[in-house]
């Protein structure tokens, strides 16, 4: 991590010094290209205390008016161009280094191209570097939170390259850049508002369905709690625009207002830190699912049922059903693709309103289904996935110590189940049977919040980057006035 940092450090430095010497070297002079005019008998003033530019080419085609200027001073030169039909007024400055901007202090440059195609360059190899951490660490355990977070970077990552790709011709100075981002968030909100109303519409419907089937707990309110985080995080900035836009905050309507750049500031923190966390979740709905999705190698030795809640009289429920039925599904796939048996782990103690242990109640259906009592070895001390896992694993390892192990749940909980595993320095690969979409958007959120907290600290790395580029950015908005 530390030699990869360390890389981007010396490339962005490079960078750097690439693209402060081209704008130094080729930066003195500036062409303005006005299009529109219709006639060659145009008046042209350049307004300067001193003379800061100085007019070296004056070309007129194909109805634009090209004129070039160099620099000869540090300040600032007024240009006045009027013809019969066409009247506009242009600012250029002259910088310490003899660089030309146009329009503000940081404006556009000659062959200032160069800065999006260096930041490219830095995101692209930034983006690789993420892209390789991914693929390692999915290959050797796809059951961590990291993935999540490596996936949804290189997510936000990849469309900040498009981004930058598309401008690269249509750079026109840092300002300019920034305004255009800025524009872009508030596009971005318009956008999310009325999907934010839908998800999040969604997302409490689904809670009241599960809280009906399963019961009311804390986890089974993620969703509402969650919609109730995402709205406010919408209506935030424009609460504070509101009260902002009101005639009392005379300050807040003049150009160079603080005011006017911190609710700037607050609304492009926001709603950066609101599209991270978009494409974090949106790697943790792609991750759930590829677990889910994902057959384990025909190699093993044992399948651990993960049990859950039975009925009264001691038969199984239907989601339990479909557990077993994967299971049986997958023994029958490996002895076809290699031969070898598997054998069962009915995993599951006795709750308080339960006839019998849920691994029993597994065990039964094993045997109803045709699966041989020898095949099949009961757990019937735990009460939670941990321990459902942790001591299917002891009794595995009395028999086997280099056991290869599957579990099967279902499909929402293989990832959960697998990061449960891992916790416990246990390696398994999951299997997961079909269940009702409800349940799929709680896992989501369940798994999202539990990526947020697991990588809290790069999370928080990612909070502060975000926070340093803001300040910049607006800092760079108000000298570009007042300068």
């Amino acid at each position: 991590m530390k030699s990869n940092a360390l890389k981007i450090g010396i490339l962005s430095i490079i960078l750097i010094i690439i693209c402060f010497s081209v704008i130094v070297i080729f930066g003195n002079k500036y062409t303005l290209h006005i299009k529109g005019i219709t006639e060659e008998n145009i008046k042209l003033e350049i307004d300067q205390d001193e003379e800061y530019v100085e007019l070296i080419n004056k070309k007129f085609e194909n109805n634009t008016l090209s004129l070039t200027f160099k620099s000869k001073k540090e300040g600032k030169a007024w240009i006045n161009v009027e013809s019969t039909d066409y009247s506009t007024i242009f600012s250029l400055y002259s910088h310490k280094f003899g660089i030309i901007t146009y329009d503000n202090f940081f404006g556009d440059a000659r062959y200032n191209e160069i800065i999006p195609i260096s930041i490219l360059i830095v995101l692209i190899c930034i983006t690789n570097i993420y892209i390789k951490k991914y693929k390692k660490s999915i290959k050797d355990n796809m059951y961590k939170y990291k993935n999540i977070f490596y996936l949804g970077l290189i997510i936000l990552l990849s469309s900040m390259i498009i981004d930058q790709f598309l401008h690269i011709f249509n750079y026109h100075g840092l300002s300019e850049t920034i305004e255009r981002i800025i524009r872009l968030t508030n596009i971005v909100s318009f956008m999310i508002l009325p999907l934010a109303i839908i998800i999040s519409i969604l997302l409490i419907i689904s809670n009241i369905i599960l809280i009906k089937k399963e019961g009311f707990t804390w986890r089974n309110m993620l969703g509402i709690i969650l919609s109730i985080t995402f709205f406010a995080l919408v209506f935030v900035p424009n609460i504070i625009d509101y009260i902002l836009q009101k005639p009392e905050f005379i300050e807040f309507h003049r150009e160079t207002s603080i005011l006017r750049f911190i609710q700037m500031f607050i609304e492009s923190l926001i709603y950066g830190l609101v599209v991270y966390f978009e494409f974090i979740f949106i790697g943790t709905i792609i991750i759930s699912i590829k677990a889910a999705k994902h057959i384990p190698s025909f190699n093993k030795d044992y399948i651990i049922i993960l049990g859950c809640m039975i009925k009264k009289d001691g038969s199984l429920t239907n989601i339990l059903k479909s557990r077993v039925d994967r299971a049986i599904e997958f023994s029958k796939l490996q002895k076809d693709a290699t031969g070898q048996d598997i054998i069962f782990i009915p995993s599951g103690g006795q709750g308080s309103n339960e006839v019998i242990p849920e691994g029993e109640a597994i065990k039964n259906y094993l045997l109803q289904k045709g699966i041989k009592k020898n095949n099949i070895i009961v757990e019937n001390k735990s009460i939670n996935t941990l321990e459902n896992i942790e001591y299917s694993n002891k009794i595995i390892k009395a028999h086997n110590k280099k056991a290869n192990i599957a579990y099967s749940t279902t499909n929402y909980h293989v990832f959960r189940a697998g990061t449960i595993a891992t916790s416990l320095g246990i390696k398994v690969e999951g299997i997961g049977s079909k269940t009702k979409p409800y349940f799929w958007i709680n896992a989501f959120i369940r798994e999202f919040i539990a990526t947020v907290y697991t990588e809290r600290k790069k999370h928080l790395l990612i909070f502060i980057v975000l926070l340093l580029m803001n300040i910049f950015m607006i800092q760079i908005l108000y000298l570009a006035i007042i300068l």
